[in-house]
């Protein structure tokens, strides 16, 4: 058998890569479960036709289907989901019986999309989501709380600084429909496309596919330049002279967002009027998030507002959410050299062996730092010291423990130092920092640990 290469748009991690993922996911849990949100698992498929009906995303979704299905057998009419918000209305819906409302939940888990691979972006990838749903009525104010619970996530980890970015869909839509669009939601899925396409392309698909003036795609261009830390980005919006109901509305909440999220945690939400975020379910506020230094990359964080994807017929739930793409982070904080991993393996500890008659006294020793907690591993073979030192280093385990002779105690090495000492495994800890491997922030400009 030749070889196998690498699944384009299907990453794989390398162990110490694999640590940094983890330190991830774990501090984000973390953070998430400090602000009362519950953990929920959904199935990886969900029916087209519920996927379908939620904006442009038919030609991503990978259709389920059995390899020797016989051509006359029915479609299954399932696919692998393209993101964790649409299952998660499904299961608010099916188990509404069974929650409290507002529910508060955090979601951890795979997707997929036929996306054209490139950095950060993967046909198969994981996201950790947030969001906060009620029983026909949603307070305001959880439309502030996602996006700093997000934040605070972040100011948890060892990357860049990274920047939320808001917008209102009532903003945007009352702003097109001012100028007379005859599809507003045609104009708002047409503009998520400027970062992609650039103005002056944006501006011709808003002419010819969307039906627009020029001077109406001047405008909105317009709109799409106004950018602000605080609330002054409403007179901006007024300066450019169109008005309506809708656009009032998006202001004012717009504004609401931005002077409250302000007030909590200075210059982690900013009003970006080119935010549009194409899927057909938002309603109000929308989230993108930005690296800053690293804005080519696009957004690692988004969500928003949604006030009818989920809805009995009876009953609606909205909700509010935001989602983090783990993998397209990983994939520059990796991929760039900004984060790496303390050591390569869980491992604290190699307990060496000095022949194999007396490998059980070195099991010994590791079953008594395992139970403090510890992790321990023995050596493999019982081969020179030298030999189960370099062992240990080349995997970055940090000490190496030589079990004493004839009952006498043992002594642990470090050997970066080189410093070792007699020590009982009942009794010794490694220092904290040594104890689990954890993702550190580097300079990349000099390839040493940072301050984060």
């Amino acid at each position: 058998m030749s070889r196998p290469g690498p699944l384009s748009g299907f990453p794989e991690f390398l162990p110490a890569d694999r640590i940094v993922e983890q330190h991830v996911l774990d501090t984000v849990r973390r953070v998430f479960e400090l602000h009362g949100f519950a953990s929920v698992e959904t199935r990886a498929v969900e029916p087209l036709e519920q996927m379908l009906r939620k904006g442009e995303i038919d030609k991503e979704v990978y259709v389920l289907r059995r390899l020797h299905a016989p051509a006359d057998e029915p479609d299954a009419g399932l696919g692998l989901h393209f993101d964790l918000t649409v299952p998660f209305a499904r299961y608010v819906v099916q188990h509404a019986g069974q929650l409290e409302f507002p529910f508060r939940r955090y979601q951890v888990q795979k997707v997929w999309r036929g996306e054209r691979p490139q950095e950060g972006r993967y046909r198969e990838f994981t996201q950790a989501d947030i969001d906060v749903v009620g029983r026909d009525t949603l307070a305001f104010h959880h439309e502030v709380e996602v996006a700093l619970v997000m934040a605070e996530a972040f100011r948890a980890l060892p990357m860049p600084p990274a920047v939320i970015l808001v917008n209102n869909r009532k903003l945007a839509e009352g702003f097109y429909r001012g100028l007379g669009a005859a599809d507003p939601a045609a104009v708002l899925r047409t503009a998520d496309k400027l970062d992609k396409v650039g103005p002056a392309r944006l501006a011709e698909l808003l002419v010819a596919e969307v039906g627009l003036t020029p001077e109406a795609a001047d405008q909105c261009l317009a709109l799409a330049d106004i950018r602000s830390a605080d609330t002054g980005f409403v007179d901006a919006v007024r300066a450019l002279g169109v008005t309506h109901p809708l656009l009032d509305e998006g202001l004012a909440e717009l504004a609401a967002v931005v002077s409250a999220a302000s007030d909590r945690m200075p210059g982690a939400v900013v009003a970006d009027l080119r935010i549009a975020r194409g899927l057909d379910y938002y309603t109000g506020t929308v989230y993108e998030t930005r690296l800053v230094g690293h804005e080519d990359v696009g957004s690692i964080c988004s969500g928003g507002r949604y006030d009818a994807l989920a809805s009995d017929g009876r009953t609606t739930y909205p909700g509010v959410g935001i989602s983090l793409g783990v993998s397209r982070l990983l994939g520059v904080l990796v991929g760039r050299g900004l984060v790496r991993a303390t050591r390569q393996v869980p491992t604290c500890v190699l307990v060496a062996v000095t022949d194999e008659a007396s490998r059980g006294r070195s099991e010994q020793v590791a079953g008594a730092l395992r139970e403090r907690g510890i992790p321990t591993e023995v050596a493999p073979s019982a081969a020179k010291f030298g030999r189960q030192i370099r062992h240990a280093d080349r995997r970055g385990i940090p000490f190496v423990w030589f079990p004493g002779e004839g009952g006498a105690a043992g002594s642990v090495k470090d050997i970066r130092s080189g410093d070792q000492a007699p020590a009982d495994p009942t009794t010794w800890a490694p220092p904290a920092e040594d104890l689990h491997p954890r993702a550190v922030r580097l300079d990349p400009t000099t390839a040493e640990e940072g301050t984060r």
